[in-house]
């Protein structure tokens, strides 16, 4: 059996965990810049708030219902999701962590599931926090279906025979099934198929005729017969980026260095947490899509390196490079990034014999890593970084690093 574990509006929910006067109150937390909704507690979604819409366009509705306003806080989430996943891998054999706020969990074994699962809901939201829905079926594909309905349950749902299986797809809304994008919702619809009872009828050929085989493990998943296994080994990444976009227009080829110095340096970062070296830099740079009276301009530049690397002096010297090679004068950039590819592991770097390797780059990296790690993020950076950061990230509601940041930690008095 299958167990989908999925964190209940989980930023907002991150964002409530510290601020209990919050409980009851409706949560709005937004995308960097402040721009878009990405996640709203049960009491904003009453209010009539829609998951994407621009912070602008629901303020009026914000103001009405006293909702609170969170910008994303991405190191509190990241933290509070590792907290969430070391309380699940004490339950199951195996985990697969398949997002920061779900995870599919193997349960092999386990007899008792009506008092199992029950009791893995109580752990975690005693541990964490966080409050947690589970769902547990024969196949990921019906355990998501199941983890759907438990959140508006009581929390939990066991899909553990034909007829509870039955019972649970006989309404649900086909486009609401996992694997099931736009263009096969539009297919479906237009094949008179709503509901995923009646694609489950549907014979096994048709599938394979019409989404070939992703069709075939569908038709599977669906009958209870697993084609997508739990998947808990540590593959290497086939690639780390890091971009923002500006708070403010870039004009200026130095300022935009200084935020391309910025994104090399937690690229890097990244790389060196992940003991990874890359053998390609990608640097690219977006303007306003949305703005007709700007020209537009979406440039992009892949460097291979003589020797893969993940030291900060190399990184930043070939990405800041690379922003003045693709720079455009007159042209007003709204976000810029860099992407790491080609990763091999440290333990694996082969050396290059027309070019004489540096180590001592990579002792003054990790001695950064270890001061910033310290004293706080950017104690020490790259002198290019610059100093006033107009065009940092706007996050005007930003909370507090609980458990990231010595000087956030809560005190009890």
């Amino acid at each position: 059996m299958f167990a989908l574990c999925d964190c209940n509006n989980f930023y907002a929910s991150a964002e409530r965990m510290f601020r209990p006067e919050l409980n009851g109150l409706p949560i709005l937390v937004l995308s960097n810049n402040d721009g878009c909704v990405i996640s709203r507690s049960e009491e904003a979604k009453e209010c009539g708030i829609k998951m994407g819409a621009p912070e602008f366009l629901v303020r009026d509705l914000i103001k009405k219902h006293n909702i609170q306003v969170f910008s994303s806080n991405y190191v509190l989430y990241g933290d509070m999701s590792c907290r969430v996943m070391e309380n699940l891998r004490r339950w199951f054999p195996m985990l697969d962590v398949y997002s920061i706020d779900e995870a599919f969990g193997w349960l092999g074994g386990v007899k008792n599931l009506e008092s199992y699962v029950p009791r893995i809901r109580e752990s975690v939201i005693l541990n964490s926090g966080i409050p947690v829905s589970i769902g547990v079926a024969p196949t990921k594909t019906l355990a998501k279906l199941a983890n759907r309905l438990a959140k508006k349950g009581t929390g939990t749902l066991i899909l553990d025979t034909p007829e509870k299986i039955s019972a649970a797809v006989k309404d649900y809304p086909v486009k609401d099934l996992w694997g099931v994008g736009r263009q096969y919702a539009k297919k479906f619809q237009e094949s008179g198929i709503n509901t995923v009872s009646q694609l489950r009828e549907m014979p096994e050929l048709w599938f394979r005729q019409h989404m070939t085989i992703q069709g075939q493990r569908m038709w599977n998943e669906l009958w209870g017969r697993p084609s997508i296994p739990i998947d808990n080994s540590n593959n290497s990444k086939k690639g780390i980026s890091v971009s923002r976009s500006f708070r403010n227009y870039i004009e200026d080829p130095d300022i935009l260095s200084e935020a391309v110095t910025m994104y090399a340096d937690r690229l890097g970062e990244k790389l060196r947490k992940e003991k990874l070296n890359c053998l390609y830099l990608q640097v690219f740079l977006f303007t306003n899509m949305h703005r007709d009276d700007h020209p537009q301009h979406y440039p992009s530049h892949t460097h291979k390196l003589p020797i893969a690397t993940n030291n900060i002096h190399d990184l930043v010297r070939i990405a800041t490079r690379v922003s003045r090679m693709l720079f455009k004068p007159g042209i007003k950039y709204r976000k810029a990034g860099v992407i790491a590819t080609g990763l091999i592991p440290e333990t694996e770097l082969q050396l290059n014999m027309f070019k004489q390797f540096d180590g001592g780059k990579d002792n003054i990296s990790k001695a950064i890593d270890q001061i910033n790690s310290a004293y706080g993020r950017g104690t020490i950076r790259m002198a290019s970084e610059g100093y006033e950061k107009s065009w940092r990230l706007k996050h005007e509601f930003l909370s507090k690093g609980y458990t990231t940041r010595w000087s956030d930690i809560i005190k009890v008095k």
